[in-house]
């Protein structure tokens, strides 16, 4: 009874309770939840909308819907219509083959994408005359080894038919594509000194004033960071993009000690790789446990414990022991 009745005097007056507001005593009653649901405004996710071209001269396309490297390197390549084999690596912001701009696991927002895609192949026969070439490797996380830096003074410098941003493609006649840096960066090492071998290089089609300069301090302020402050949307080999906001000082620092690290140690440079390592040692008290974290998730890299500490110190700043 008494419900019916609230339903008749709402019925009388014809005056609905707004959404979240109280009433003013005097008032209807509202009615009963049961009786007439509340619709809730429904919170669309914003659409992540990127401008895209190709380096070496394209329209401006425009791009959405991808969570990882490999579906990013689909969508430019359905714009263009072109294969996604044919993207070699991307830069943010600038068309030149800079590798201070290189796309890694993050892209701020508001950036702008180009991508760098096959140009001429070429064949360079190499003598090892000491165990290191020179070389930096990194990936294009789709397939691609390429060139990242050239030492001053190093065997592969004085070659000068081979360039930064070169794609690796065969090593003695042996495809490499597919492989990833890291493992590149071991078959190079362990080839033998003296004995010439051969390198098949495929270069990024170019425009003019693309190239940048050979070789770079590896303490270059800026490398491959996104600026603080700033929602970036973050790539993942596994799993979905996240929005998150960009780091702040102290990981980017952080992130580059560990990237000269690993190219002191592995002749690789990797920023996604290094804000991983960072992560896992934040959240280690000791040597030991970032060992043990690293191994579950990154175990293929078979670190060595010299270099595992130094990256933990590198993080943690420790002011006594390593334990």
């Amino acid at each position: 009874m008494r419900r019916a009745g609230r339903r008749g005097r709402q019925a009388q007056e014809g005056s609905p309770m707004e959404n979240g507001v109280g009433q003013e005593p005097g008032t209807p009653e509202p009615p009963a939840a049961e009786d007439i649901p509340v619709p809730r405004p429904s919170r669309a996710r914003p659409r992540l909308v990127f401008h895209t071209q190709l380096a070496h001269g394209s329209p401006t396309g425009r791009i959405e819907g991808f969570t990882n490297v490999k579906e990013l390197y689909a969508k430019i390549a359905e714009v263009f219509s072109i294969s996604p084999t044919e993207i070699l690596f991307c830069t943010l912001n600038t068309h030149k083959v800079d590798m201070q701009k290189l796309l890694g696991g993050q892209i701020g927002l508001e950036d702008f994408i180009f991508a760098h895609v096959r140009g001429e192949t070429k064949e360079v026969e190499v003598t090892k005359t000491e165990d290191a070439l020179g070389l930096t490797i990194t990936d294009n996380g789709a397939g691609y080894a390429f060139i990242k830096r050239i030492k001053e003074g190093s065997i592969i410098n004085r070659i000068q038919t081979v360039c930064v941003g070169d794609s690796i493609e065969a090593i003695n006649d042996h495809t490499i594509v597919g492989c990833r840096h890291y493992e590149v960066a071991r078959m190079l090492r362990e080839l033998p000194r003296a004995q010439p071998f051969t390198l098949r290089l495929v270069q990024p089609k170019k425009a003019f004033d693309m190239i940048g300069q050979r070789t770079r301090s590896s303490k270059s302020p800026g490398e491959g960071r996104v600026a603080s402050g700033k929602e970036t949307l973050r790539l993942r080999a596994q799993g979905l993009a996240t929005l998150e906001e960009g780091p702040s000082p102290f990981e980017e620092e952080a992130a580059r000690r560990v990237d000269d690290l690993l190219e002191s140690y592995m002749g690789i440079r990797d920023s996604e790789l290094a804000s991983t390592m960072v992560e896992a040692a934040k959240e280690s008290p000791s040597v030991a446990q970032l060992a043990r974290g690293l191994d579950s998730v990154l175990g293929e890299f078979a670190f060595p414990q010299e270099f595992v500490a130094e990256v933990w110190g590198a993080v943690c700043h420790p002011k006594g022991g390593q334990e």
